[in-house]
């Protein structure tokens, strides 16, 4: 028999039983929708993760004081080692692959100005810190290598800070605010980089010369962290080798002892929040093809269903002369037909999906041509296992036999 007439039997055949063949295809129509829209949310988090790394600035290297072991008690971070700002003017100096480096210093404080109260981030840092995040700004200027020598009481601030204190879209250059009741005037907004990959405003923030937040803000004479920037991608590695070596020797730690401070560079980051949203991807998509063998397993039971049901069809059909491989073919083609059309409209569900969770939920997904093409081969992948068992139940029946069933 001809594979045209095989199709027009098997679409002849479902469409006697319109409600039977869509429950039937409502499994794998569910199951491929579930995993175009999972796949698009685990890579939409992907993406979002990837670019908000991005946005932390070009090939940056961030290094804390870390945590020893003592005995059977871990001490906290920073107990075992301070850094001072000698320990980076060293790395400033000795480390060829470094292009920029800035303490930091962080605090939170009490924010006044025009009557309006505001509790925020604010971090000390050299002016190039800038340089080191890629944040421009969108109005003013930012503070100078001299006011930071001299400590002086100025600061930039985030769009966020500018927004709460000062009203939406305002522009509050040249303006005082008191931080701590300690009066800067304003230089300058950054520009807006809105959430990172964790969910934090990046934006509700006030950046100010390291030396005033270490002495008026902290009052204290110790670098939270540092921060730098290698000359390249390339170099981040040597970059972070000439910083662990030039603090070891520093912080006159003993041969062969394990560093009591942490670097950790873009690229580790990165790769940490690939790792991350890989298993996501892997969990979500997992589950949704739970539901796409339950479809399968449905095509099976009325695949099943359908031979008992036309057993003296069958019957006649091989005593008039139909060979056992056209019986096979007839009902695998309409698995196959099931899972196919239920795969074509699981494909338009799990784009709409995707969109509706995008606009509605404000979640970042991304449909791939790829994840399509595999969600619609594994359903049609899903008719041919699933629908192979009752399709040759069928062709191994005897004819006498089936014409004999009542």
């Amino acid at each position: 028999m001809r594979f045209a007439g095989l199709i027009h039997i098997a679409w002849r055949s479902l469409a006697r039983n319109k409600m039977r063949s869509f429950l039937t295809m409502l499994g794998v129509i569910i199951g491929v929708a579930a995993v175009i829209a999972m796949l698009a949310v685990g890579r939409g988090a992907g993406e979002t993760m990837n670019s908000s790394i991005a946005g932390l600035g070009s090939n940056v290297i961030n290094v804390f004081p870390g945590s020893r072991t003592q005995g059977p008690a871990r001490m906290e971070a920073g107990a075992s080692s301070r850094f001072r700002e000698e320990d980076v003017a060293a790395v400033r100096k000795e480390a060829g692959a470094i292009l920029y480096i800035t303490p930091v210093a962080r605090s939170q404080a009490q924010l006044k100005a025009g009557g309006q109260n505001w509790r925020t981030s604010v971090l000390g840092a050299y002016p190039e810190y800038l340089s080191i995040r890629q944040w421009p700004l969108t109005s003013g200027a930012a503070y100078t290598v001299s006011e930071e020598r001299g400590a002086a009481k100025v600061c930039v601030i985030g769009r966020t800070v500018a927004d709460n204190l000062f009203g939406a879209g305002s522009d509050p250059t040249g303006l005082s605010v008191r931080i701590n009741n300690l009066p800067f005037r304003i230089l300058g907004v950054l520009e807006s980089k809105g959430q990172n990959s964790f969910g934090q405003d990046q934006d509700d923030i006030v950046l100010a010369p390291f030396s005033t937040v270490q002495k008026k803000v902290l009052g204290n004479l110790y670098v939270s962290s540092m921060m730098a920037s290698a000359v390249s991608e390339a170099a981040m590695p040597e970059a972070a080798q000439q910083i662990t070596e030039i603090l070891l020797r520093r912080l006159r730690l003993p041969p062969g002892a394990e560093p009591d401070f942490t670097v950790r560079t873009q690229t580790e980051i990165a790769a940490a929040a690939n790792a991350i949203s890989g298993a996501l991807t892997v969990l979500l998509s997992s589950i949704a093809g739970i539901s796409l063998l339950v479809g399968g397993i449905g095509i099976m039971n009325i695949m099943l269903v359908s031979v008992t049901e036309r057993t003296r069809e069958i019957g006649l059909r091989l005593a008039v002369g139909a060979r056992g491989r056209d019986i096979l073919l007839q009902f695998l083609v309409e698995a196959m037909a099931i899972s196919l059309v239920g795969g074509l409209i699981g494909v338009g569900l799990g784009i709409g999906v995707a969109a509706v969770l995008a606009g509605a939920q404000g979640w970042a997904v991304k449909v791939s041509v790829s994840s399509v093409a595999v969600a619609f081969a594994f359903s049609a992948a899903t008719g041919m296992f699933f629908g192979w068992w009752p399709a040759r139940k069928a062709a191994r029946l005897n004819p006498i036999d089936a014409l004999r069933y009542e």
